[in-house]
């Protein structure tokens, strides 16, 4: 076996667990609007119940395991996550009301926030600075194929046999993911733990190249965090971008349902290409071109970025200004792949200015901000301004709440070109 084969396997593994790690979240927004008449909820409730109800747990609990990731097994806590999620996931089938449904989307955010930390600090051991943005954007590209499944295979399902076992089917193959990752995939750490034991019984000195797992504490990865400008850049980038894109992209399968009248089987299908297949193309070539081009630049690739997501809150208008569907989605199409391209850079950006044995937390305190603010208040505060329009605009109320959220794409493209004037500085000062 060449020495590329464990790192491809280990990227299509992690993809593919991170794909169905975010299933749920994406059906969640093409389901809103039966459950909402199969338990009679507001869209306050529902706002709660995909944002704030969710993300609490997603983004706090990421922390602990994050703190365990970067000093034990990752491969041992993607595979116990996983099969947590997994069957939370199809429990969410029975809820009966909404405290249960809530009480259950409770412990599928505890599941799911073992996922991404533990992944982004094992793809950071396996790639160097140079090979990162293209080897994180490959494995978000979980993200669009999540869509995919999602929008796609969920839409019919709901058609078929409704929204309980839509959430059955979708939940129990992640068992089958967790054995796989428990089986295949290798924790570096041990291997380098053995060859240490090795040596130690042959009575050879220890290799300076093992990777440190210090026990470092929280707080000096905050400080380490907040004492470099680009991090806090990124960090309020991070939150802003994802503060308005969940809250619009939660409610947008809502808004053509209720707009255009079209049903989440054709619904599905369409955002399965749009989200699907636009989202992975984006992605990639946004991961291609940071480490094709842009290489050890990381300058340029956060300046690049802001152009692009400057440029997706002007298309965003054009979403929820159009005279009619095919041009909605048109536009949509087109934004989609521009938007898709910020994954990689950014993460690989991240995971390049922190220290290895502090990857993981880092990863998960990104996270926690992003997840509170953004997957917390984004659907929170679009069903609330829903709610609020709905005495005057009826069921196009949710157009106009969607349109208030636009703007916040011109304030997080702010924070990367500012990131961009100093990472170079900050990287000369101790990036990895």
């Amino acid at each position: 076996m060449n020495k590329v084969a464990p790192r491809t396997y280990l990227l299509a593994v992690l993809l593919v667990v991170l794909a169905f790690n975010s299933v749920d979240r994406v059906a969640m927004g093409l389901l809103l609007q039966d459950i909402k008449a199969a338990l009679r909820l507001s869209d306050t409730q529902l706002g709660i119940l995909s944002g704030i109800a969710f993300a609490l747990f997603y983004a706090t609990m990421g922390i602990p395991i994050a703190r365990w990731a970067d000093r034990g097994n990752r491969v041992i806590i993607i595979a116990v996550t996983t099969a947590l999620w997994s069957l939370m996931v199809a429990l969410c089938g029975f809820a009966a009301s909404f405290g249960q449904l809530v009480l259950i989307r409770i412990g599928v955010a505890v599941g799911e926030a073992g996922c991404v930390p533990p992944a982004h600090s094992l793809i950071a051991d396996f790639f160097s600075r140079a090979e990162r943005p293209r080897a994180i954007a490959i494995y978000m590209l979980g993200g669009p194929l999540s869509m995919v499944i999602g929008y796609f295979i969920a839409g019919w399902l709901n058609e078929l046999f409704g929204w309980r076992a839509t959430f059955v089917m979708l939940g129990l193959p992640g068992l089958a993911l967790a054995c796989v990752v428990w089986r295949t995939l290798q924790e570096p750490r041990r291997i380098t733990a053995r060859a240490a034991l090795g040596r130690t019984a042959r009575h050879e000195p220890a290799s300076q190249e093992t990777p440190s797992v210090a026990n470092v504490g929280l707080g000096k990865v905050c400080a380490t965090l907040w004492r470099s400008i680009t991090l806090r850049h990124l960090l309020l980038c991070n939150a802003v971008i994802c503060f308005f894109t969940y809250g619009i992209m939660q409610w947008q399968p809502a808004f053509f349902i209720r707009s255009y009248g079209v049903k989440t089987g054709e619904l599905g299908t369409w955002f399965a290409v749009i989200y699907g297949l636009g989202g992975m193309l984006g992605t990639y070539l946004g991961g291609e071109w940071a480490s094709r081009r842009a290489a050890n630049r990381e300058a340029l690739q956060l300046r690049a970025l802001a152009l692009v997501i400057a440029a997706f809150g002007v298309l965003s208008f054009g979403i929820y200004l159009a005279p009619n569907l095919p041009v909605a989605l048109g536009l949509l199409g087109v934004a989609t792949v521009g938007a898709y391209t910020f994954n990689g850079p950014l993460f690989a950006t991240i995971q390049t200015l922190v220290p290895d044995h502090m990857r993981a937390t880092s990863i998960a305190l990104f996270y926690l901000f992003a997840n509170l603010v953004g997957m917390g208040l984004g659907p929170s505060a679009a069903g609330v301004l829903s709610d609020v329009f709905r005495p005057r605009a009826g069921e196009e109320s949710l157009r106009y709440a969607l349109l208030c959220l636009c703007p916040g794409y011109f304030w997080s493209a702010w924070h990367l070109w500012r990131a961009s004037t100093s990472v170079a500085r900050d990287l000369e000062g101790g990036g990895h």
